[in-house]
């Protein structure tokens, strides 16, 4: 059943028919700019070392920028964020700090503490808070001591600097409400938790991304001031795209204005050309007065408010962009622009606020589109949740709200350079993605972490959709096309991985993925997007294609792959040739791939209900799987299955040049990948489609040696129910009795990446002299192997975790309450596996809620977050988690698959 509509339902519908571009502006201001591949013009591809953050603040970027807390046209045109000082730091505070890929003991990560509280689908009300430490920023000692420590140690965070110590630190909120689509008003509020007075400087900035340096396009949009109203300072931009906007500012700030050119002097000793990106630190810090153009025009401009705060007190900062000229006249009578009527909610009287009425009708707006959020979401979490649960599912969708971003990338014009810089080194004609010259980016893309891994990833944007579904499908819709388009996929088929390596391979679950918003979308609207999912999948036939001719070496429906997402979760880099020679067969290239064809049969039988034509193709991916089930677990390549019956496990299979083969017997998530690839085929469905049928009846009488690959123990009343599965009945109560044991992979937070038994029995191989091993590290990993923060030795991933109970769900769906299994192993109490899903669930959510002492098992021994009321009800959502306490680790804003909890709260509860 649909549901009632809100106002941001409404909001929502006219941004998909295009009747108002309520998603115009948005947080697609990126945290990282620097560092990126993007960025990178070096011979030797070092993205790192070539922009490092100390350039960050004096160099323009070529393909985006980035700031704290910002928002952008969806074009990134015009940029908005917030900039700070503190009165002590060397550098202006005008973007997140980490440290770069080698600068850590652990890999990237970055070294602030920020967090998302708010956003609704359409942008309407965003919140987000920073907390900017009193004290001068400890940069070097995070690098110096970062650098210091071994892979066996933790990583220094600024926590553990004491920057925060005696509650010396501001609260930064930062707020946007629409008033209209191109109407923002901003809220600005500091509060200083700090025992003494402190000052502080404020920076609300806005900028034009550099597009005119390059040679390409000469025209230079503009600001300068303009003139005001009182109590009101204004500045009049002008942009080629846009028109006229203004920026209103209240409160008499000074008004600061330079270009977003480069400092060349400060980086390589040329003279500059006009003022620089720099001016704003050069004029507050270092007292240039000259840094800053006093004609009050340029491409940058800051609104600068110098505070001092008494202690425990607040101040709001309120400033506005409009399209709407400021010195024209305002009916401040009329209805709130942008105002909308539901269903159900009686129309509103509010009026707009006036240019100069930075007051009650500022107000207004703000507190109408906080009723609206909170209208919105209601909608969509369930009501019978506690309030520590719904907490958890708001801040997660804000995640993943304000993890969009603009992504900007012309592989061609990156190879070749632009007219007006010196010409790229030859280098890189063969270097990193040089193969991909048809990839030409320019949209608006959920991230997986706007600073870690400010770039899209296949795998991760596909887990991205499910939960990003539940609030916004066209968005979720969108984003799965998008990597389908022509210019992102490539020619031959293959999607693009990331930004580091376009033609690395991530795990086919984009099929998936597209399957999973379809029927979500049907559940909440009433109604089944059908050309959707027709487009998606005519693209990704292309996809599935590229797979079977480039990963099945030998032809023989046994797959490579590569590191297919999982780092080092092997004994060797799976990525790069062997050090034995030879070639691995891989337990989780060859299950994704059995689970891609499911996914395609079960997207070909819901197309086929209406249009018989996709009857044949069911009946293609129907055969090719079968063919997969028996390789994997009968014959193999050379005699050789991937199953050890001895172990009652699934292994990768290691092929020498001599003909030899191994099994690798670690016990890892590839041994249970192949539990993803279950599907039933249930009669009535079959019944619906005679030719799919009656080609599959032939293909299992003439194929005596594949029938063992479909069951069909259960019956319906409507005739025989088959299940289609890589793991038999058999196979799965062994694979399951591992699984679901504590000391092997189940934890009391999900379910580990690496089984607990190799922290007693590490894995061994010794080549060339060398050994490699593989032994179970909950936490961060002590290898070097695939990067620097490469962690799956036992941690726990939501991505796996998520397909994990999903397929629970389907082997329950066919077997029936009759199955049962120990839970835990040798525990003596046994489950049905929806039982089992439905824990296994929990334990992942209980990773977020607080425990029976109040506290978190997120946020680890970081007491703050336990006790400390400005910090106890702030989430972060981690890259994964310690296998055995559930601690947050890696990449501190991964909320994009990390996102999926939202998904588990709804279907599984507390």
């Amino acid at each position: 059943m649909a549901r009632i509509q809100t106002i941001e339902d409404i909001r929502l519908e006219e941004a998909r028919t295009r009747k108002k571009h309520w998603k115009r502006w948005g947080p697609y201001l990126s945290e990282r700019q620097w560092g990126t591949v993007r960025e990178d013009y070096s011979a030797d591809g070092t993205a790192w070392e070539y922009f490092p953050h100390d350039h960050a603040r004096s160099r323009a970027y070529r393909w985006g920028e980035d700031g704290i807390g910002g928002i952008c046209d969806r074009h990134q045109m015009i940029c908005f964020g917030l900039a700070m000082w503190n009165g002590r730091d060397p550098i202006l505070k005008e973007r997140l700090f980490g440290l770069n890929g080698h600068e850590g003991n652990h890999g990237e990560d970055v070294k602030e503490q920020y967090f998302y509280l708010d956003s609704t689908p359409t942008h309407s009300y965003m919140r987000m808070l920073y907390k900017y430490p009193q004290a001068e920023f400890p940069y070097k000692q995070l690098v110096e001591e970062n650098r210091r420590r071994g892979k066996d140690q933790p990583e220094y965070e600024l926590l553990d600097t004491g920057a925060f110590g005696e509650n010396r630190y501001f609260d930064v909120f930062v707020e946007y409400a629409k008033a209209d689509v191109e109407d923002i008003l901003i809220r600005i509020t500091a509060v200083n938790r700090g025992p003494q007075a402190a000052t502080l400087h404020l920076l609300p900035s806005l900028w034009f991304r550099n597009t005119w340096s390059w040679g390409r396009d000469a025209r230079r949009p503009s600001a300068r001031i303009a003139p005001g109203l009182p109590g009101i300072v204004s500045a009049e931009l002008e942009h080629w795209q846009y028109g006229k906007r203004w920026l209103l500012c209240a409160g008499n700030p000074e008004l600061i204005f330079t270009e977003n050119e480069t400092n060349n002097r400060r980086l390589f000793g040329w003279p500059n050309r006009s003022y620089t990106k720099d001016a704003f630190h050069e004029y507050l810090i270092r007292g240039d007065k000259a840094a800053v153009n006093h004609q009050q025009s340029g491409t940058k401009m800051a609104t600068l408010y110098r505070l001092e705060l008494t202690a425990g007190q607040s101040v709001t900062l309120k400033l506005r962009l409009t399209d709407t000229d400021p010195l024209g006249s305002m009916d401040l009578s009329s209805p709130i622009v942008g105002a909308i009527t539901a269903p159900g909610h009686a129309e509103r009287a509010e009026g707009v606020p006036g240019s100069n009425d930075f007051g009650e009708g500022f107000e207004a707006v703000f507190a109408q589109r906080q009723k609206d959020a909170e209208e919105f979401y209601a909608s969509r979490v369930p009501k019978e949740l506690s309030e520590d649960a719904k907490l958890v599912m708001r801040q997660s969708f804000a995640g993943m709200m304000w993890s969009k971003q603009f992504y900007h990338y012309d592989v061609r014009t990156w190879l070749d350079g632009d007219p007006a810089g010196p010409p790229p080194p030859k280098e890189r004609l063969d270097g990193r993605n040089h193969d991909w010259t048809h990839l030409y980016n320019d949209d608006i893309i959920s991230m997986p972490d706007k600073w870690e891994y400010p770039w899209y990833a296949a795998w991760d944007l596909a887990f991205h959709t499910i939960s990003i579904a539940l609030i916004d499908p066209d968005f979720a819709k969108d984003q799965l096309i998008l990597l389908l388009r022509e210019w992102y996929m490539h020619p031959n088929g293959q999607l693009p991985a990331y930004e580091w390596a376009f033609g690395d391979v991530n795990p086919p679950v984009h099929a998936w993925a597209a399957f999973r918003v379809y029927k979500i979308e049907r559940r909440l609207r009433g109604a089944a997007d059908r050309g959707f999912l027709e487009k998606v999948f005519h693209k990704l036939l292309l996809n599935f294609t590229w797979w079977v001719n480039r990963k099945d070496i030998e032809g023989m429906n046994i797959f490579q792959g590569g590191f297919l997402g999982l780092d080092n979760i092997g004994v060797f880099d799976r990525s790069a040739p062997l050090p034995t020679g030879g070639h691995l067969e891989q337990s989780d290239g060859t299950s994704w791939m059995g689970m891609y064809c499911l996914n395609m049969l079960a997207i070909a039988l819901e197309l086929a209900k209406e249009d018989p034509a996709y009857e044949d193709v069911a009946s293609k991916f129907f055969e090719h799987f079968v063919h997969i089930a028996h390789a994997m677990n009968d014959v193999g390549v050379g005699g050789r299955s991937l199953w050890d019956e001895e172990d009652g496990f699934y292994y990768d299979v290691l092929h020498l040049p001599n003909g030899e083969e191994h099994f690798l017997k670690i016990r890892s998530m590839v041994g249970l990948i192949p539990l993803f690839a279950v599907e039933t085929l249930e009669p009535e469905i079959v019944e619906r489609l005679p030719g799919f049928k009656r080609r599959m009846q032939w293909f299992i009488d003439n194929h005596a040696d594949i029938r063992e690959h479909i069951e069909t123990t259960q019956r319906s009343a409507r005739g025989v129910r088959r299940l289609l599965s890589l793991v038999s009945r058999r196979q799965l109560k062994r694979v399951l009795e591992r699984m679901l044991d504590e000391s092997e992979f189940l934890s009391s937070y999900g379910v580990r990446a690496l089984s607990r038994f190799h922290a007693d029995f590490p894995y061994e191989v010794a080549v060339n002299g060398h050994v490699s091993r593989v032994s179970y590290e909950p936490a961060e990993s002590t290898t070097g192997l695939f990067g620097g923060n490469s962690n799956w030795r036992g941690p726990i991933w939501f991505p796996v975790n998520y397909l994990l109970i999903e397929a629970l769900q389907k082997f329950h769906h066919y077997y029936g309450e009759d199955f049962k299994v120990e839970f835990p192993t040798r525990s003596g109490s046994e489950c049905d596996l929806w039982q089992v899903a439905g824990e296994i669930s929990r334990r992942l959510i209980r990773i977020f809620l607080r425990d029976k002492d109040g506290r978190r098992p997120v946020a680890g021994g970081i007491e703050l977050f336990h006790g400390d009321p400005h910090w106890r009800d702030l989430i972060l959502f981690y890259e994964y988690f310690h296998g055995d306490n559930g601690a947050g680790i890696g990449a501190s804003h991964q909320t994009g698959w990390t996102g999926l909890v939202a998904k588990l709260i709804e279907q599984s509860g507390e």
